[in-house]
């Protein structure tokens, strides 16, 4: 403001600095913002002109606008066409619950990938089939990605196939014992289906009956007309004799 250079951004993180070494209780510590380590390792620019974007691959110069120079380009890594054609073959995988609290950021480092599809505290999911294929492209020898693909959608299979059985047996016991489940959302399901298709009967049997009626008085109405007509031009017929008939009683008869 005024032409004065504004410092202020460059100071948030030592301003919060002393706030919290400044502690209101002295058996309690202050707690650091989420922000506090990323503002620490990247400071805000101190530079008056805007930043040129870190380039993650090679622009295109055909491509390249002026109005774009200074937006950040998109990032895609190996992963995200494998995730998308996963994900295009198994649609319902996405429906599954997912658990995506992590402990400390860095779960991902300590999965095996060379062991199998299912990996200590990880639920089988979507996401295995992915990396367990990405480390098979990477490093068995001749494997291409579709090869890679088929075999972990086989195992991935399999193990789905082993869940619902365990699930199916774990029910079965349970029923022995005396426990008691509800409907599944599969029954839900159908009996909401069923009720809609007997709201959509009724309404379709009331739309037929409107139907036919509006066509029977249609039908009706025209044949009465036709009657009516006929009934009129018979009456003007005989309007028409007794005209006549009555013209030629009351007319002059000839003098002598």
């Amino acid at each position: 403001m005024g032409g004065q250079r504004q410092i202020k951004p460059t100071r948030v993180y030592q301003t919060v600095t002393n706030l919290m070494s400044a502690r209101i209780l002295a058996h309690q510590k202050n707690q650091k913002p989420v922000w506090y380590h990323v503002v620490e390792s990247i400071p805000p620019s101190e530079i008056l002109s805007r930043p040129y974007p870190p380039q993650h691959r090679e622009p295109n110069p055909k491509t390249r606008k002026p109005s774009r120079l200074f937006q950040p380009q998109r990032l895609v890594y190996e992963e995200d066409g494998l995730r998308r054609q996963f994900y295009k073959d198994h649609p319902w995988e996405l429906a599954r619950p997912r658990m995506i609290v992590e402990m400390d950021g860095r779960d991902a480092e300590r999965y095996d990938w060379s062991k199998g599809l299912r990996q200590p505290g990880m639920p089988l999911c979507g996401e295995s089939v992915v990396q367990r294929q990405l480390w098979r492209m990477r490093n068995v020898e001749g494997m291409t990605e579709e090869k890679a693909y088929d075999i972990t959608r086989r195992e991935f299979y399999a193990l789905r196939h082993e869940e619902d059985v365990e699930r199916r047996i774990a029910k079965e016991e349970a029923m022995k014992v005396g426990a008691y489940f509800g409907k599944s959302f599969l029954q839900i399901g159908m009996e909401l289906e069923d009720q809609q298709y007997e709201l959509w009967r009724k309404w379709a049997g009331k739309q037929i009956q409107s139907v036919q009626a509006e066509q029977d008085a249609a039908y009706t109405n025209f044949g009465a007309t036709e009657e009516a007509d006929g009934d009129n031009l018979e009456e003007n017929e005989e309007t028409d004799d007794t005209d006549i008939t009555d013209e030629a009683s009351t007319g002059d008869s000839p003098k002598n």
